[in-house]
């Protein structure tokens, strides 16, 4: 299993530079599924959108996945060598993944060698728990289990910046998980 958890993902030079040394193999030979945010239409899932953007990072379109929230199941079993999530609202970005049935799948891949890339949201997704996150993000009306995949031992803070210290602090006394704080040049690789 191999995490790559940043605020920033390849947006920021560091982040960028760290996922670059700790994927499998050079990214434009990567074989990768990324998951889209909650803002996601069908439309965009079927546009040039997201490839475009994961070509901007190094990967080639043909080596390129992008998950269809409204018909998953083609994105289960696939030959790959990274799953990435990017930033967005991360409880409705969980919810999107519960509710098609790829939470499973995820965690699946990532014990199956899958190295994973998870940026804001999608470094939150892979903790113990976000319910911490309502502070920065809207939670769903809907939405009562604030577990997360659990493949990460703790919870993140991330874009952590001085301002947000008390909460940190906070979420340390509570003592309900070890808490790690990520700035926006900050990431985490965990390889076990």
């Amino acid at each position: 299993m191999k995490l790559i958890l940043s605020s920033c993902d390849f947006r920021n030079d560091h982040s960028r530079q760290v996922i670059l040394e700790n994927i499998p193999k050079s990214i434009d030979r990567c074989r990768v599924l990324y998951i889209p945010n909650e803002k996601a239409t069908y439309e965009s899932i079927h546009s040039e959108k997201f490839y475009r953007r994961l070509q901007e990072f190094g990967f080639l379109k043909e080596n390129i996945y992008v998950l269809d929230y409204y018909d998953p199941k083609p994105y289960f079993n696939l030959d790959i060598d990274l799953l990435y999530i990017s930033g967005g609202n991360t409880f409705k970005t969980l919810n999107r993944i519960r509710n098609c049935h790829f939470d499973v799948e995820i965690i699946r891949y990532i014990h199956a060698g899958v190295t994973y890339i998870g940026g804001s949201a999608g470094a939150h997704i892979v903790t113990q728990n976000i319910s911490h996150v309502s502070v920065y993000d809207e939670v769903p009306m809907d939405m009562t289990d604030f577990n997360a995949l659990g493949l990460f031992d703790g919870i993140l803070l991330c874009h952590y910046t001085p301002d947000r210290q008390m909460h940190f602090d906070q979420l340390n006394q509570e003592g309900r998980y070890n808490v790690y704080a990520l700035t926006d040049d900050d990431s985490i690789v965990i390889q076990d």
